[in-house]
């Protein structure tokens, strides 16, 4: 396994880069070609569908970005950590927990996503 801190870093770059082809190769880069995503307000499948996810929740949410919350912590092939969504120096307006299972090469092939209270 890749160290964890290098994957969810990449994997929340994923989520903040706003330039469409650059989001495209950071997912790439980030899942396996046939990973999936399920949290509460959304799901996505394959590279395609989750770059497509991330694009509409980036529509959804302008102005705000990922941060790490916490320390991701991984046993095996499996990962958790948390996140705040928040304006740069602001405050979170949301925040959850991600499972993630890894493949051999360190990108993720299965996530599912939990919302956490904020405040």
């Amino acid at each position: 396994m890749t160290d964890p801190d290098t994957i969810v870093e990449r994997y929340l770059a994923a989520w903040n880069e706003r330039v469409p082809e650059a989001r495209l190769a950071l997912v790439a880069a980030t899942f396996s070609h046939d990973a999936s995503y399920v949290d509460p307000p959304t799901s996505g499948h394959g590279i395609e569908g989750l770059d497509a996810m991330i694009a509409a929740a980036q529509e959804q949410f302008p102005g705000l970005s990922f941060r790490l919350a916490g320390e991701p912590d991984a046993h095996g092939d499996r990962l958790r950590f948390s996140w705040h969504l928040a304006a740069d120096g602001g405050p979170a307006v949301a925040g959850g927990t991600d499972f993630a299972v890894l493949a051999e090469d360190g990108r993720m092939c299965s996530v599912t996503g939990f919302l956490d209270p904020v405040g």
